[in-house]
């Protein structure tokens, strides 16, 4: 059943990965489950592709031709927060690291089952798309507003963007303020799974997100650390 929709228009993938027979089993699923998918196999013609369709999501390699996929994720963050999984045989903790903290949304390591990679996709959409059947709902805490139907962040009457999975983590901390969440809780509500071993990936995210939200990252305000357990909000 095609689901997975936009207004009227299919929701749309773009595959950034070189090795051609992954690309076909990947975008057999894909469409499959109900997708549109365009691809290419090198980074710069990624970039150009992402800037000219539009793409709803970004599956991009890193080990890629004509340009590193960590540079087209630089570019893309610099421009859209449009979702980016990264998809790679790259097993070093610093180039996952490198990669989250650059944007990405979710981090895939090779081998993997095309069904995870279907169901990691479904999930960071999930997290961009509207809300339905439910009234607007809306967090206010100090200067903050957290618009969970409009998927946005005010913040002293300024907007401030932020990636799908940075928007989920600030919501599940925001919505019970004073309550530790452990890593793999944050991890677990942010991409639908706790995947073992990467639960210090959120250590990445909650950089990120205090890069945007916080008057001083160095000395966080609305993010507190719970050492030896994760993260709470700061309770009003």
């Amino acid at each position: 059943m095609l689901e997975r929709k936009i207004g009227a228009t299919m929701t749309k993938i773009l595959i950034i990965e070189d090795e051609s027979e992954l690309v076909r089993i990947l975008r057999s699923y894909l469409e499959k489950a109900g997708y549109s998918v365009i691809t290419t196999g090198r980074g710069d013609l990624g970039l150009v592709m992402w800037e000219r369709e539009k793409p709803d999501l970004v599956l991009l390699d890193l080990n890629l031709p004509g340009m590193d996929g960590l540079d087209v994720a630089r570019e893309i963050r610099r421009k859209s927060e449009t979702p980016i999984i990264m998809v790679t045989a790259r097993v070093e903790e610093t180039d996952r690291l490198i990669g989250l903290e650059l944007g990405a949304d979710d981090y895939i390591l090779k081998p993997y089952s095309p069904r995870e990679v279907v169901a990691r996709v479904r999930t960071v959409l999930r997290r961009t798309g509207p809300r339905t059947g439910s009234p607007n709902q809306v967090i206010r805490l100090g200067d903050l507003e957290i618009d969970l139907d409009a998927h946005t962040l005010i913040r002293s009457g300024e907007t401030v963007d932020l990636t799908p999975t940075e928007f989920s983590l600030l919501v599940t901390l925001a919505s019970q303020p004073g309550r530790a969440f452990s890593r793999l809780q944050l991890l677990e509500s942010a991409q639908g799974s706790a995947y073992e071993g990467y639960e210090r990936t959120i250590d990445a995210h909650i950089k990120n997100l205090r890069s945007k939200l916080e008057p001083d990252p160095k000395q966080p305000y609305y993010i507190e650390t719970v050492f030896g357990v994760g993260y709470r909000f700061r309770k009003f």
